[in-house]
């Protein structure tokens, strides 16, 4: 009986890739492709929602700490921050309500809600904007490398009946290839679903917080309406 010696530099990652037929590549670049994209969106992602999440606490706790908020506002408003956002959006809508003689309390309270929780709800949009695309690898990578595994292994039977011989000289090769397109889509599905997760988590702390300072002021300007009337 003839023994078949596999050696491990035939089964390396560059190998596999190299010995592999056109659509077997196309799959693998594909893959590799997500998987790079994937990780750009986590560093990138992860990077911006710490320097978000810093300077939103360092945003509150200086406001809350103020004494004037039309000062405050006029001096950092402007800020690239969700907490900015939120706190200009009430402002504004404050200033339009009590800029006449006559101020509607309930409509102006009615109307400070809706304009904040919108600005709330544009911020939050904005953070997960790649969000979607995370989810989009973590489902698909892993029928694609599937694709790869099922067109690599019909590749094989194909070998398999041309040279009229079950080897394992014959088979492998396929078969390895067909494994290691599987192993990349799940390479690329994997990392973009925890990431997914990870970052939906944090998203819904973002929403959290910025819900809650914008209750907290809209506190603030419905006493300030009472002192008014």
């Amino acid at each position: 009986m003839n023994s078949v010696q596999l050696t491990g530099g035939s089964l390396s990652p560059i190998a596999l890739f190299l010995q592999a037929d056109v659509v077997v590549k196309a799959v693998m670049i594909g893959l590799i492709l997500a998987s790079l994209w994937t990780w750009t969106i986590i560093v990138a992602h992860a990077l911006r929602m710490r320097r978000l999440s810093r300077g939103n606490a360092a945003f509150e706790s200086d406001f809350w700490k103020a004494q004037d908020i039309d000062g405050f506002f006029e001096s950092r408003g402007k800020e690239d921050l969700p907490s900015a956002k939120v706190l200009g959006a009430g402002i504004a809508e404050w200033r339009r309500s009590t800029a006449g003689r006559g101020v509607d309390r309930e409509g102006t309270r009615s109307r400070l809600a809706v304009a904040m929780h919108s600005a709330v709800s544009e911020q939050v949009d904005e953070a997960a904007a790649r969000l979607n695309i995370l989810a989009t690898v973590g489902s698909v990578a892993p029928f694609v490398g599937l694709f790869g595994t099922v067109w690599g292994i019909m590749r094989s039977f194909g070998d398999i009946a041309g040279a009229n011989n079950t080897s394992l000289a014959v088979v492998a090769p396929g078969i390895a290839e067909a494994l290691f397109a599987t192993a990349l889509g799940l390479f690329a599905a994997i990392p973009a679903v925890i990431a997914y997760n990870r970052m939906s988590f944090g998203i819904n702390r973002l929403e959290a917080r910025l819900q809650r300072f914008a209750d907290a002021f809209h506190g603030t300007l419905s006493r300030e309406l009472e002192l008014e009337g």
